[in-house]
């Protein structure tokens, strides 16, 4: 009988370069990581494929899910945009005996990490500051001016729940924290 694979949350601020930590760490084989597909109600991004990146639904899709317990968590990230896990996303993953990485906001981080307990390690990526946090994000140009505020304004809400995960992260240099995440992995799944 195949063991089950172990819980990585992996939670910061839009903008810190969770994503792009998540996606280098997930190539490293001896992890055994997999992916868990997040549904969401945004819209996609340019590239961004259903199935793939989220399971994108409408508003009232994903308050059926609700309603039927298809998800984990879940959270109205802003107004009328929801995002969560799917039960089913956890189960399939971790019956295989792989160990599953959740890409989450920061609530939902917390909400994932108090119902798993020991069985999940939360992490929490923190940028070196807000000023850099506003940079990134208008680097990006994937926001408005106007999403980038609300975005900036949100993460000093999400930062003051950082000590609520594990570990944290400072995102200074990606390739420490990149190095840093997976040896906080490394470590948990071999405990």
């Amino acid at each position: 009988m195949t063991a089950r694979g172990k819980i990585i949350i992996i939670s910061a601020p839009s903008g810190c370069g969770k994503s792009t930590i998540i996606n280098e760490i997930i190539k490293n084989p001896d992890l055994r990581l997999e992916f868990s597909i997040s549904a969401t109600t945004r819209e996609p991004r340019r590239g961004e494929t259903n199935g793939v990146n989220y399971y994108f639904m409408s508003v009232d899709e994903f308050k059926k899910a609700i309603a039927d317990d298809m998800l984990i968590e879940y959270e109205e990230v802003y107004p009328g945009r929801f995002y969560g896990t799917p039960r089913s996303e956890i189960d399939r993953i971790r019956n295989r005996g792989r160990n599953i990485i959740l890409d989450i906001d920061v609530m939902g981080g917390i909400n994932v990490k108090n119902k798993f307990g020991n069985e999940a390690l939360s992490i929490f990526i923190k940028p070196p500051s807000i000023d850099a946090l506003r940079q990134r994000l208008n680097d990006r140009g994937t926001d408005s001016p106007e999403a980038i505020a609300q975005r900036v304004e949100k993460a000093g809400f999400e930062i003051s729940q950082s000590g609520k995960f594990d570990k944290i992260v400072i995102n200074d240099r990606l390739d420490v924290a990149i190095r840093e995440t997976e040896d906080l992995i490394k470590s948990f799944i071999n405990s």
